[in-house]
């Protein structure tokens, strides 16, 4: 049996698998978010810890003798995150979270550096990373900083508490800003940036190596028969792939979540970080993936029906309604998507969300079929960023809470000029993904073709031409209004 563990910024969710990857059960701990100052953003990691156990009990009480007989596990996380620890291994402060945006300052001076920052990172210094966060620490909380021994992204501390060994992988590694990307290993110029050297990294293995066995207290704790085997697992998004088999270069997903991702695997390292595009490194050995990262997707969908008091299912239903009239679409007004800031492709942590040429005839409907083309057409931003450097793929799965739209994948299609396949992915698509890659850790399956398959596809939507050309024309007056929204914050 295999454990796949997917630490999230909200939950914990857990998966037991037997070795044809049959789902025996799951299981899900909530967490909690503390934001102690604008654009803070932290989590106390002992209630990862809680939550792990917590889980782990859970699996146990479904499934105590499959649960017993688990010979290997594989952890998920949310990127980016930074946990200290002191040389006696306890932490340090609260972790600073991704989508905490405190350190904007101290992106411009990790940037400027003698060296070419970018190129060697193959990323766009931006205030979700690690580095910046632990600059950030050395400008104003030094006493933390200087008592600096390991520092670990939030899965790895996970790791550390469980096996006691200090151990990351390179697909999470890509989002601290220390890796050289292309080498796949610790960069000394990088590290050098953040005033740290070697010894304040965990190693590097890929996802499906092992690293360590659960300490025994634990083992006994919860009853395994076996020395359970950790593996390095992956960060979320590559976890995510793995878990629907999303590994060759001709392969690629959407997901409409909290946030809004497009994800493109690729079979060498590229990057365009002039469109802020993140450049990693797969889960898997000699691979990578370019990624786009909007920072807020279906969140945009749950905040306009919050605010004009309607469900989402039936905001969706009337928008469909909406949607089928030209007249409607040509007058509705432009929704700019960033509520929380942007990434791909504008980097821009300042810039706020916002209404366009709203009317004293504009409604509820109006207003949620501007959010959810305004989502869409960053989406679009995103996969456009890609396509400059990379155009391999032609599979295009769907995942996320915003899949389960059939109107909301037909725009997509339409936007994007091409089929994009839903898949039977569940919420624990990490946490699958994790639990494969503990799999082919096992010596007695060894092919990787066996184990991260694509998973199966339940419908396909085809691209509509009955409204392109309006929403090209839409799209491009869109991409307008970013610069004088831009404009007007700036003047505030």
């Amino acid at each position: 049996m295999f454990i796949g563990i997917d630490l999230g910024t909200s939950s914990i969710k857990m998966i037991l698998v037997d070795y044809e990857q049959n789902v025996l059960t799951t299981s899900i701990a909530s967490l909690t978010v503390q934001n102690p100052k604008d654009g803070f953003s932290e989590q106390n990691p002992s209630e990862w810890i809680e939550a792990t156990f917590e889980c782990f009990e859970t699996l146990k009480s479904k499934k105590p003798k499959e649960f017993s007989e688990t010979i290997s596990i594989g952890i998920s996380g949310h990127m980016h995150g930074a946990t200290l620890i002191d040389d006696k291994g306890s932490v340090i402060r609260p972790c600073i979270l991704w989508n905490d945006t405190r350190s904007h300052q101290e992106c411009i001076e990790f940037e400027n550096q003698s060296f070419d920052v970018r190129s060697l990172s193959g990323n766009i210094a931006m205030p979700g990373f690690t580095a910046p966060k632990i600059n950030w620490l050395k400008n104003n909380e030094k006493e933390s900083f200087n008592k600096i021994f390991k520092v670990l992204l939030p899965k790895d501390y996970l790791r550390f508490y469980l096996t006691g060994e200090y151990y990351s992988e390179m697909s999470d590694a890509s989002g601290t800003l220390w890796l050289d990307v292309k080498k796949r290993k610790w960069s000394n110029q990088l590290l050098s940036s953040s005033f740290l050297e070697q010894k304040h990294m965990p190693n590097l293995v890929e996802g499906n190596q092992e690293t360590g066995v659960l300490k025994s207290t634990f083992k006994d704790k919860f009853q395994f028969k076996n020395n359970v085997k950790v593996v390095g697992g992956a960060g979320d998004n590559a976890a995510a792939a793995a878990g629907m088999g999303i590994t060759e270069a001709n392969q690629s997903f959407i997901s409409l979540g909290t946030s809004g991702v497009f994800f493109a695997p690729t079979k060498d390292f590229l990057s365009n970080t002039g469109d802020a595009v993140h450049s990693f490194c797969h889960c898997l050995p000699n691979k990578w993936h370019l990624m786009s990262v909007m920072l807020s997707a279906s969140n945009c969908l749950d905040w306009v029906c919050s605010v004009t008091n309607t469900s989402i299912e039936q905001s969706l239903k009337n928008v469909e309604s909406f949607y089928s009239d030209k007249d409607s679409i040509s007058n509705a007004p432009f929704f700019l998507p960033y509520l929380s800031g942007e990434r791909t492709p504008h980097n821009d942590p300042h810039i706020r969300g916002s209404f366009h040429s709203i009317k004293t005839s504009t409604n509820a409907t109006n207003l949620q079929y501007a959010v959810i083309e305004g989502v869409s057409f960053g989406i679009l931003d995103g996969v456009n960023s890609i396509l400059k450097v990379n155009s391999d793929f032609e599979k295009i799965f769907m995942v996320g809470g915003g899949s389960r739209s059939s109107f909301w994948i037909e725009l997509l299609s339409t936007l994007l000029n091409r089929k994009l396949s839903v898949c039977e992915q569940s919420e624990f698509g990490a946490a699958l993904g994790v639990a494969r890659l503990a799999m082919y850790a096992d010596e007695s399956i060894n092919s990787q073709d066996e184990i991260i398959k694509e998973i199966k596809v339940s419908k396909e939507y085809e691209p509509k031409t009955n409204n392109i050309d309006l929403l090209i024309k839409r799209y491009k007056i869109w991409k307008e209004l970013y610069t004088s929204n831009k404009k007007n914050i700036l003047t505030i």
